[in-house]
């Protein structure tokens, strides 16, 4: 009942994209589609939540695609929990654009593909067949892809729009030839049937490799994220929010489906692969979003370390499930998929309040900004919010997730391969580092963007945003804090999909005293958000009151320190860069191959000095860029063929029918 449900709110968000052709001239045809996405996808959020609360499992079948196969969906623990996921995400993006997508330019290119990208991420989470899968992961690619173009006369976005298609297609190969291995020679794309054939380890360790770079390329592991940085920028924010804190989680849903289900039991190995990929991607996604003024490219390379930080968990998950240690590998699980919920929280209010800040300002830049807190006090706010809980601070939601993450690396002594003692508190190492690395990222962040004085007239002018994107804004903020203080109750709800895929879940934690959680055992380690909400609260209320009632009343004005410049200009303010000039200076010669160059008059000359710092993509540079030279210099010498004669081509055949036989006769 719950995937038929699930099947027809999909077809009417198709039925959706439709009208939008219709309506996207007519002048409420904005409000039309977003609202019944939202009410769309809320009802396919309580949905799938139903099943997921209830335990309950379901299936059915349409008579489409393959003859002889046709199209099976089916809901279970896993897919209602991403169901709900995406779903929720799609509700509060849909609910943001109802104001913002009144001011877009082009909504007729944006309108139809929006709901075609939500039906087709929750197609993905359905499918259960591998044609299916795939046929559905290309609808996802496509809509976002033509959503990513809908400016495509704005600076960057063709290009932009070119190499997420490429990366797309790429990854979408690669699943193509996993699904091929796990289907093999009968050729029966079924998962349940999958699911029951023995696979060789070799066979096992190869569908590994290719289900972690055609998941990966969507979600954005190093080195497969270069499009993040660039087609986050170029969506409108509302999609941004969508690809950033849904479509991410729905290839994680890929990895965990396929890797952890359908392959069969685990090699301690693989743990070793997914950690180091997880844990470099980490890093390096934060280390990039420090040096980053674009609001929007910072969040998609903070993106980037969050799909980290969630492979970091699979990785331990994999750990523990290859040496049978159920109970840590539930735990480990439980932690990945809370910090992928967490992630959509607040990485979607992020975007909103980039949004927020674009449509205000005009800028993305946020070394134009600043001052902000005074003319957008609620999306300060907000962004506040959302900045605090991505920084890992307690008592919001982002806290509790890293903090389990960091419960299943102190349990790694009990693994007994000397790979994994070492690879595991390595990775832990490095979560540590980017954790504290994303809190300086956002405290630089917000602090330049909303603090200090106006560094432009754009942000002079400011003010604030409509209603419909603060209700989105303050119902996610609102969120991030209850997930922090009330996180027993989403542990216990992840418990169905942890026995599903790691045969075990954590104990119980609606029955703990104080709403406290406990990973393990008491004796271990616990942690109880509301009464760290309830002493933040009562420090900081009695704090106000002793300053309001006991601080001297007199009041004297003086002027503020100058540094011996009284005419300040809001350009001597703290800059961004500035703020990151240290990190840079620390893994800049070998992250970034950053190169500085000062030009200072001499005294007497009044030209100004120049400052000029230079920032490489090392992953760019050393993987992609030589790639693209090949195809570029290859195409220009095929282009010469359409201008060749008859005869030539005659040639060209008879020569290739020569080769092509010989190439026979020396292999029989």
């Amino acid at each position: 009942m719950a995937a038929a449900l699930a099947i027809g709110f999909v077809g009417c968000l198709l039925g959706s994209a439709i009208v939008g052709v219709a309506v996207s001239r007519s002048r409420h045809g904005t409000s039309l589609i977003y609202l019944s996405a939202l009410i769309l996808s809320l009802a396919a959020c309580v949905n799938a939540g139903g099943a997921l609360l209830l335990s309950h499992s379901s299936s059915c079948e349409l008579p489409l695609g393959l003859p002889w196969l046709g199209a099976h969906f089916r809901i279970d623990a896993l897919s209602a929990f991403f169901l709900v996921l995406v779903n929720f995400g799609g509700a509060a993006a849909s609910l943001f654009a109802v104001g913002y997508g009144r001011h877009e330019e082009s909504p007729g290119r944006v309108l139809p593909f929006y709901p075609a990208f939500l039906a087709g991420m929750n197609l993905v989470v359905l499918a259960e067949d591998a044609f299916t899968f795939l046929l559905s992961w290309e609808l996802m690619s496509l809509a976002s892809w033509a959503l990513v173009m809908a400016h495509h006369r704005e600076e960057g976005n063709a290009r932009a729009g070119f190499i997420y298609l490429v990366m797309a297609s790429f990854g979408t190969v690669a699943l193509l030839l996993a699904f091929g291995l796990l289907a093999g020679p009968e050729g029966d794309y079924l998962f349940t049937t999958i699911r029951a054939q023995r696979h060789a380890d070799d066979v096992s360790g190869l569908v590994l490799a290719l289900v972690l770079i055609g998941t990966g390329s969507k979600a954005g592991l190093v080195p497969l994220h270069v499009w993040l940085p660039l087609a986050h920028p170029a969506a409108p924010s509302h999609v941004s929010a969508l690809m950033s804190g849904v479509m991410t989680k729905v290839a994680i849903y890929g990895f965990i489906r396929i890797a952890m289900d359908l392959v069969g039991a685990p090699q301690w190995w693989w743990a070793v692969v997914v950690l180091v990929v997880g844990a470099v991607t980490a890093v390096l996604g934060v280390l990039h979003a420090l040096m980053e003024t674009d609001i929007k490219r910072l969040l998609a390379y903070s993106t980037v370390e969050n799909v980290g930080i969630v492979f970091v968990g699979l990785g331990l998950t994999l750990a523990f499930a290859s040496n049978g240690i159920s109970v840590a590998a539930a735990l480990a699980l439980t932690a990945a998929l809370l910090h992928a919920f967490n992630h959509t929280l607040f990485k979607s209010l992020l975007f909103f309040g980039a949004g927020a800040l674009l449509g205000a300002t005009g800028e993305r830049n946020i070394e134009r900004m600043g001052g902000l807190i005074h003319r957008m006090p609620k999306t300060s706010l907000f962004m506040l919010a959302g900045s605090a809980a991505i920084s890992a601070l307690p008592p919001l939601n982002g806290f509790v997730s890293e903090w389990l993450m960091f419960q299943a690396v102190l349990i790694s002594p009990q693994l007994p391969q000397w790979g994994l003692k070492f690879f595991v508190p390595a990775a832990g190492a490095m979560l540590a580092l980017a954790a504290a690395l994303a809190a300086a990222c956002f405290v630089r962040a917000y602090g330049v963007a909303f603090l200090g004085r106006p560094r432009s007239e754009s942000a002079r002018m400011a003010g604030e945003t409509d209603p419909w994107s603060l209700a989105a804004m303050g119902l996610l903020a609102v969120l991030c804090l209850v997930a922090g203080i009330l996180p027993g109750l989403l542990i216990d709800a992840l418990a169905p999909v942890t026995t599903l895929i790691a045969s075990a879940h954590m104990p119980a934690q609606s029955s703990q005293p104080w709403l406290s959680i406990v990973p393990i055992s008491e004796s271990r380690s616990s942690y109880n958000g509301l009464l760290v909400f309830a002493f933040i609260s009562i420090a900081a209320g009695i704090s106000a009151f002793a300053i309001r009632k006991l601080a001297v009343r007199s009041l004297r004005r003086g002027p503020a320190w100058d540094c011996g410049y009284p005419e300040s200009s809001p350009a001597a303010q703290y800059t961004g860069l500035s703020f990151g000039q240290p990190m840079r200076r620390v893994f800049g010669t070998t992250v970034f191959l950053a190169t500085e160059h000062v030009d200072m008059p001499a005294p007497g000359d009044t030209r100004p000095a120049i400052y000029e710092v230079r920032l490489h993509d090392v992953v760019w540079e050393t993987l992609y860029a030589p790639i693209a030279w090949a195809v570029d210099t290859l195409s220009r010498f095929l282009n010469k063929a359409q201008f060749l004669t008859i005869r030539s081509f005659l040639s060209l055949v008879f020569v290739a029918l020569v080769l092509l036989l010989l190439g026979l006769a020396i292999w029989q």
